[in-house]
């Protein structure tokens, strides 16, 4: 066996090399990769997976179809620690020691072709260096990678990191190459910082926008999770997120402006599972890695397939900026949560051609228009739910949300009232939902359909509550609406337009909520208003303020 290697009592790997600049000891435990007690156990090397153990000091495999017999790690020649800082571009023969934090695939835009395994490094001086695995040689290496734990790689390639989208500060990337070895690290006196930040404020990222540079981290306390408020009440809608692949936050450093934070994909998901796991909505939210884009007019940031999603608790920065929000309460709560952004202004023909346009997401506008029609033939309004306002569903013998998950709930009924409407140049279908039509004629949608029956006692119970005279004497009105292009639209579904809120007469621009906290038109309840078969037999109006309620 080599003389710079010796084995433990315990049957670790204990390497007799002098102690380096970076204070290991001389004789340090190396657990090779797969090792479960078994002396045979093998370091995991990046050469064909037909390697076959010869000895304890050496193996067999096959290169170019030829046998060879390759040094395993504990006979190859023992190099020098290296630091990420000394890296450089070309095969480097020494040993690197990290922590694993975090490792993502990385697939092409379009094709979403496999590129590479891409991982975040970081060593002992707490240096962060991106790390890449070709994609032939994943399947060697993915089972032993675990985020948060440490390892020793010998032999690897210094490779030029890409110009756009970096996740680290370093130029070099640590390449994994045909012989390399990684080894799991289990020396208790190497210390390795936990991870690593590097955040940006809303300058930074406003000056950054579109560029497709560095990718940087985003820390605040939240202000709306997907458009509502983060309370006790707050429930996340999962086969949603599920269906649209995102959440759509928005989010406040200290006393800075509102930015929208779209969080995607597996990102998406580990905020659902994090949600849940902390059992209330969360007051800070630390996002890595996020892509800084103009949507709507106006800075939004998304999150990538390298992005991470930490709350209150989970690491230092998250909470050193909790305890300034729990002593800074009076600047953290000085936006209100309802001001969170201005829409951008745009013509119908406008509205048309951003929908039209092949990365149009969704997005808020404000919209001047004249009220041509009511649409009436078919019910104009639906009964949500009381508390989160989704559409209620009927069940046997109550009306139920599928959303908040309870089998018996109150129903309030909810503008989804037609309109036709025109400016200078185009005419267009908006669709009036939630609270909007409060807006319009001052009138709740439960307070007409309530003074409704109290004037019609003797109607039948399938009886369509016709389009109240309040809303048709809006007709010539020109108002100022805020439209949210919706997911339905840009998928060309449909080219109604729903409107969120609309604003009071004469008053052309607003800095506030415009984005009301209603649910997006269900899909189940356009196809119910096309065809005007919502009934009031269906609905079960269950208020408060409702005399007549019904439950089923």
């Amino acid at each position: 066996m080599n003389s710079s290697i010796k084995i433990s009592d315990s049957g670790d790997l204990l390497s007799k090399k002098p102690q380096g600049n970076d204070g290991v000891s001389s004789a340090e435990p190396m657990k090779r990769i797969g090792q479960s007690g078994d002396s045979s156990a093998k370091a995991i090397s990046g050469g064909d997976s037909s390697a076959t153990a010869v000895s304890g000091d050496a193996f067999s495999k096959k290169r170019n179809g030829k046998t060879v017999v390759c040094s395993d790690v504990a006979s190859a020649k023992t190099d020098a620690v290296v630091f990420f800082r000394e890296v450089t571009f070309g095969p480097h023969e020494g040993e690197l020691r990290f922590r694993l934090i975090h490792f993502w695939e990385a697939r092409k835009a379009l094709t979403k072709t496999l590129i590479g395994l891409e991982m975040l490094l970081i060593d002992g001086e707490g240096t962060a260096m991106k790390g890449f695995i070709p994609p032939g040689r994943i399947d060697t290496y993915l089972r032993h990678m675990i985020p948060g734990s440490t390892y020793r790689l010998n032999k690897f390639y210094g490779a030029k990191s890409k110009e756009g989208y970096r996740v680290a500060d370093q130029d070099v990337t640590i390449a994994f190459s045909w012989n390399s070895v990684l080894s799991e690290l289990k020396d208790s006196s190497s210390v390795f910082p936990e991870d690593r930040f590097r955040f940006h404020g809303y300058e930074e990222f406003e000056a950054a926008c579109d560029l497709g540079g560095d990718l940087y981290d985003y820390i605040g306390h939240l202000k709306l999770v997907n458009e509502q408020i983060p309370n006790e009440s707050l429930v996340l809608d999962e086969v949603e997120i599920a269906s649209s692949r995102h959440i759509l936050v928005h989010v406040q450093t200290h006393d800075g402006p509102v930015m929208k934070l779209y969080i995607w994909d597996k990102a998406a998901t580990d905020f659902c599972e994090k949600f849940k796991a902390l059992g209330k909505p969360p007051t800070v939210i630390l996002v890595t890695t996020v892509n800084p884009k103009r949507f709507g007019g106006a800075l939004t940031m998304s999150s990538l397939s390298s992005s991470r999603v930490f709350f209150d608790m989970d690491v230092q920065p998250t909470r050193e900026y909790l305890a300034w929000f729990e002593s800074n309460t009076e600047v953290a709560n000085r936006v209100n949560a309802e001001i969170v952004t201005k829409a951008e202004t745009a013509t119908i023909g406008e509205l048309f051609s951003y929908m039209k346009q092949k990365e149009a997401k969704v997005a808020w506008f404000e919209c001047r228009a004249t009220i041509d029609d009511v649409v009436r033939g078919s019910a104009w309004y639906y009964i949500a739910c009381g508390e989160c306002k989704t559409k209620a569903t009927k069940g046997p013998t109550t009306l139920m949300c599928k959303k908040c998950g309870k089998t018996e709930i109150a129903g309030v009924p909810k503008y989804l009232t037609k309109l036709t409407v025109y400016d200078n140049n185009d005419h267009a279908s908006f669709v009036l939902l939630g609270d909007a039509g409060s807006d319009l004629i001052g009138k709740k949608a439960s307070e007409l359909v309530e003074s409704y029956f109290e004037a019609n006692d003797s109607v039948k119970e399938d009886h369509v509550v016709p389009v109240p005279q309040a809303l048709i004497g809006a007709i010539g009105q020109t108002r100022t609406f805020v439209i949210k292009l919706s997911k339905h639209n840009l998928d060309g579904k449909t080219q109604s337009l729903t409107v969120t809120k609309v604003l009071p007469p004469d008053v052309p621009a607003l800095e506030g909520n415009i984005e009301e906290n209603v649910d997006e038109e269900p899909t189940d309840e356009r196809n119910e208003v096309a065809a005007g078969s919502v009934k009031r037999s269906s609905v079960g109006i269950e208020s408060g303020e409702t005399k007549r309620a019904k439950s089923g």
